[in-house]
């Protein structure tokens, strides 16, 4: 058990206005790499953002400061013991060819919330992006440019 330390914001790669669905992160996720998945134990988020806004809990945790074993999702590599990973659908534009940010208003306005109330619920967690931690694009967008209204400068990398 870690103590938790940050909030990952991540997108799922996916072309914009593409609904995805648990179902499908998981299945991308868990399925043996010899059937096109990436043979995880876990999936990499906690949470996933739906095109509509509505937050659904992908991985069952508690809400206090520390990372237990059931509660480690494999978003972020060597972050994973120490973070807890929000996904929002999308990420990609429609033609699946460059990152963009393809977040609706109903995925920002929870994605806002969630930051909000995260930081409410763990004052000292940092919030940052998975590009932040990894040579990605993912979440398509600058963290602290979208959302730093709701980001204390000590809650930044």
């Amino acid at each position: 058990m870690k103590e938790l330390k940050y909030l990952i914001i991540h997108c799922t790669a996916t072309p914009e206005g593409r609904d995805v669905s648990s179902r499908d992160i998981r299945r991308w996720h868990t399925s043996s790499v010899a059937s096109g998945g990436r043979g995880w134990n876990q999936v990499g988020y906690s949470d996933m953002i739906h095109l509509g806004g509505m937050i659904e809990n992908m991985v069952e945790y508690d809400e206090d400061n520390w990372v237990q074993a059931n509660e480690i999702t494999n978003g972020a590599g060597t972050y994973n013991y120490v973070s807890r990973h929000i996904v929002y659908v999308g990420g990609m534009n429609k033609e699946y060819t460059e990152p963009k940010n393809t977040m609706t208003d109903g995925q920002f306005r929870s994605l806002h919330n969630y930051i909000k109330d995260f930081i409410k619920l763990h004052p000292d967690i940092i919030v940052i992006g998975h590009n932040q931690v990894h040579a990605k694009a993912c979440p398509s967008f600058d963290v602290y440019e979208e959302f730093g209204c709701v980001i204390p400068e000590r809650n930044r990398l």
